[in-house]
């Protein structure tokens, strides 16, 4: 959500903003909604100072003996009480179409965004790793993964396109991957783990950016609630409506979810193997601190995510996203694309982003400054570390071998009960 101070004050700023991210120019309509509606909430005002001044002066009237008076000063108020409720219901609609347009527009880019129209236009900010030289034609997961566990068949008969069954040693992979990432990011990045619900409400989403515009996306049940994208709802909902004491933070949480999207502006897109499911799992990285810190919170948990990266020796590439391909949400992102050989590219793994306070003021969430009785917005960043099933993509793709077995990265060995390899099943 958008701050109406600002637009108020900057109007050509927040227009020039929106453009960067190829929206219209929006300040002078949004202006005059709120004026209409600050000039409806001063005629209330007036009305209800008058109605209180004239209800004292028929009192006085009555002692004075003055009755033509005071009838005239009780009809008046009668008056005023019966056009109440039209001026009420006229700021409440106003307010919710000026709510209702603020909604729909994305956050503002950082300045340090660089401006572009889609993908081709990302900045490439490193490479990690070396890829690996194979003295044999390296396949595709989706190729690979049936004769180790990957029962796309199975899925797809069950609950239709873009689900997959697991079974024996690559369900005890991907169980294996989950436990690797929440521990790493707990015990070596800071992180505070969490166990969430998977189904929350209207208001979560709302808070979130999901709502009104990512409705399509997402599956709603048949009660209203709504299965989560992504943790990221989950966990920073958890301090929705809340003023948090400065000690606490920056708080920063984790959690393995299951997470549900429906994919529906997908159509066509990655409907083999496991890069794009409707059910599918990720450790979610969410971080809620003061706004003077969260660029280098940015930083620091796009560091962490990189680090699940580095422990499983994957090759991979940091990207700073331009302003056509942020998420609506953020104001700044970070994607990191993992090497897959088998298809002979880079593929999104995690996207890191920094909020600012485009989620809290939607929530409404603030803390209070340890130096300060007023109170502040918190901003809010969130990322992948990371997702579980597109990990277990490159880590068949990059660890396989001739014989189609893959062997499991050093660092997942401790989760893997003395398994050192997925061989092919009979």
């Amino acid at each position: 959500m958008h701050d109406l101070k600002y637009i108020r004050e900057n109007p050509e700023a927040f227009d020039a903003a929106l453009k960067r991210r190829g929206a219209a120019a929006v300040s002078a309509s949004l202006l005059a909604l709120d004026e209409k509606r600050r000039a409806i909430q001063t005629e209330m005002q007036a009305a209800q100072a008058r109605r209180n001044e004239a209800s004292k002066a028929i009192g006085a009237a009555m002692g004075k003996g003055d009755t033509a008076t005071a009838e005239a000063l009780k009809a008046e108020v009668a008056s005023l009480k019966d056009s109440m409720p039209q001026m009420e219901e006229q700021e409440r609609a106003l307010a919710s179409e000026l709510e209702t347009a603020l909604a729909t527009l994305p956050n503002l880019p950082s300045d340090d965004v660089p401006d572009g129209a889609d993908e081709s236009e990302n900045v490439e900010q490193l490479r990690w790793g070396q890829q690996r030289n194979f003295d044999f034609e390296p396949r595709d997961h989706a190729d690979l993964g049936p004769a180790l566990g990957l029962d796309f068949e199975t899925g797809v008969a069950m609950s239709g396109a873009r689900f997959t069954f697991m079974r024996g040693q690559m369900a005890r992979l991907n169980r294996a991957i989950g436990q690797f990432m929440l521990d790493h990011q707990t015990q070596v990045n800071g992180y505070s783990e969490c166990n969430t619900p998977v189904l929350v409400n209207d208001a979560a989403m709302y808070g979130t950016d999901k709502l009104p515009k990512f409705a399509d996306d997402s599956f709603r049940t048949t009660d209203g609630r709504w299965l989560i994208p992504t943790a990221e709802v989950s966990l920073t909902s958890s301090v929705a409506g809340e003023i948090l004491n400065d000690n606490l933070l920056p708080i920063r949480l984790t959690a393995h979810t299951l997470c549900f999207r429906s994919e529906a502006g997908a159509a066509g897109k990655d409907t083999k193997g496991l890069i794009r499911q409707h059910q599918f799992e990720k450790v979610e990285l969410v971080s809620i601190v003061r706004p003077e810190d969260s660029a280098s919170e940015h930083e620091r948990m796009t560091s962490a995510a990189e680090s699940i990266l580095q422990a499983l020796e994957l090759p991979y590439r940091k990207l700073l996203l331009c302003t056509g391909d942020m998420g609506f949400g953020a104001r700044k992102t970070y994607d990191l694309e993992v090497w897959l050989p088998g298809q002979g590219l880079y593929r999104e793994i995690s996207s890191c982003s920094n909020c600012g306070d485009f989620q809290a003021r939607r929530m409404n969430t603030r803390y209070r400054p340890a130096d300060s009785k007023a109170t502040a917005f918190v901003h809010t960043l969130n990322g992948s570390g990371l997702a579980v099933g597109r990990t277990l993509v490159a880590i068949i793709e990059n660890y396989q071998q001739a014989d189609g077995s893959v062997t499991i990265p050093a660092a997942l060995l401790p989760y893997m009960g003395g398994v050192t390899r997925l061989e092919p099943m009979a």
